[in-house]
């Protein structure tokens, strides 16, 4: 069995891919990802596993969706098993951008910006997000006490009591979007959504319900 691996997912990869090797770890924890090499055509691709992850999950259903025309711009998903943990995309050349003169390049931000708004698509509608992000806060505030004025979180404690939450609009989007999750191939900007676990594409009503909760 291969470190990291379990029976399940191993057996998996060897039907999806035939005889490969892994050519290196790069996240351990939560998903455990590494680039893998198909000996019999020499093509790269990228494996995340986990069987405690829910990114894994989030990440293949918005691959199901698709992303239209941005071929070559974010891993295209080639195996995928929910069940099991375990998905494989194409690999994507070209370097971090975090850390590089590209960090500091208007262009690269334009470019992202770009692919953002191409991921950024309706997702249909959900009539518990908005009941399950106000819980999910509460909990966050209660673990605030001692960190924070108690007078602030009064207010916002009155401020999550006046929400009715209701239907939201959900979108696509990426949970972690920033230099270090972008890639430079020769002046063009791709998504990296594998380097981190908590980077999967995921499908989200974050910025309508986060506008309802403001009451903007």
């Amino acid at each position: 069995m291969r470190q990291g691996i379990t029976g399940e997912q191993s057996r998996l990869l060897t039907s999806w891919l035939g005889e490969f090797s892994m050519a290196g770890l790069l996240l351990a924890s939560p998903g455990y990802e590494c680039p893998a090499r198909r000996h019999a055509v020499g093509e790269g691709f990228i494996i995340k596993a986990s069987t405690t992850s829910h990114h894994i999950h989030r990440e293949i259903a918005a691959h199901a969706a698709g992303f239209e025309r941005l071929d070559g711009r974010v891993p295209a998903l080639r195996h995928a098993s929910a069940e099991a943990g375990i998905l494989v995309t194409e690999f994507l050349p070209g370097i971090m951008v975090e850390g590089t003169p590209a960090e500091d390049d208007q262009e690269a931000y334009r470019q992202a910006g770009a692919l953002l708004a191409r991921i950024h698509r309706p997702a249909g509608a959900s009539s518990t997000y908005a009941t399950a992000l106000t819980a999910k806060t509460r909990a966050w505030m209660d673990r605030a006490h001692g960190l924070l004025p108690e007078s602030q979180l009064d207010s916002f404690e009155q401020a999550l009591d006046a929400q009715r939450p209701g239907v939201v609009q959900l979108v696509a989007t990426h949970g972690d979007y920033q230099p270090r999750n972008w890639l430079q191939d020769n002046g063009q900007i791709k998504v990296w959504a594998n380097q981190l676990g908590d980077a999967a594409f995921e499908q989200t009503g974050r910025a309508t319900v986060e506008r309802g909760l403001s009451g903007t």
